[in-house]
């Protein structure tokens, strides 16, 4: 959570740990979560119901996600599916009774040149025939992917240590850097006591008439004076717009 300045904006993160952590959120969990980041359960669960890489029930060691759509579906999907259950002595969207394997339709893995393929616990393979599959699966069986394909809800081995700085106040606090008011020459590139560079603020045209812009070819060199129309001498919004668009007339 320290790698975000408000505690909600860990909550997919802190989702896909308790994923990793038991392979499915579990009501608990999600109940949890939200007391973690002072959000509602309801929250939590809207969601984990929303995402499709998020499971509310149990699911096997190994998620087998074979897709169905155009691309693969024209190089076999259907058939390769139907070998699938064969091999698995399970029907889509059900798990083996061992707790190994869990298969499902996917509907796109963006993986259409290697078609048709398939996900291991989000890791890609394809394209994969039926003998590509049935060597899959005595490998997963065997452990000798481990190094490849990790325990399902592992979105991602390297844990992160870096972020956005935990310590910048959060907006409406005292002393929240947001608040601080914008000065010309405010900037990031600045270096550290250096004096800001002036901010240019003329109009293209009027760089233009003074000779430090090109004009371009065949343009004739004016003030732009569209701005000046539309805004006050101090930059503010007096013109035909304020307030309301130019066919609705604002007030």
């Amino acid at each position: 959570m320290a790698l975000y300045p408000r505690p909600r904006s860990a909550l997919i993160p802190v989702l896909h740990l308790a994923q990793e952590q038991d392979g499915y959120l579990t009501e608990d969990a999600m109940v949890h979560i939200g007391e973690l980041l002072d959000i509602t359960a309801a929250e939590v669960y809207g969601t984990a119901s929303f995402y499709d890489m998020f499971f509310r029930e149990p699911v096997g060691r190994h998620l087998i996600s074979i897709c169905t759509n155009v691309a693969c579906m024209i190089n076999g999907a259907y058939e390769l599916v139907d070998h699938a259950e064969k091999t698995l002595g399970i029907k889509a969207d059900t798990t083996t009774a061992d707790g190994e394997f869990t298969l499902e339709e996917f509907e796109c893995l963006a993986l259409c040149d290697k078609a048709p393929c398939l996900t291991v616990n989000w890791r890609f393979f394809g394209p994969v025939t039926n003998q590509d599959f049935d060597r899959l699966v005595d490998d997963l069986r065997a452990g000798r992917l481990a190094d490849v394909v990790p325990p399902h809800g592992t979105l991602c081995r390297v844990r992160r240590t870096v972020g956005l700085p935990a310590q910048v106040p959060f907006p409406g606090r005292e002393g929240d850097p947001m608040k601080k008011p914008v000065r010309d020459g405010d900037g990031v590139g600045a270096a550290a006591g250096a004096p800001a560079p002036p901010v240019d603020k003329r109009t293209p045209g009027e760089r233009v008439a003074e000779g430090q812009q090109p004009a371009r070819e065949g343009a004739v060199p004016q003030v732009d004076e569209s701005a000046a129309q539309i805004l006050g001498p101090e930059g503010t919004d007096t013109g035909p717009t304020a307030g309301g668009s130019r066919a609705g007339g604002g007030t």
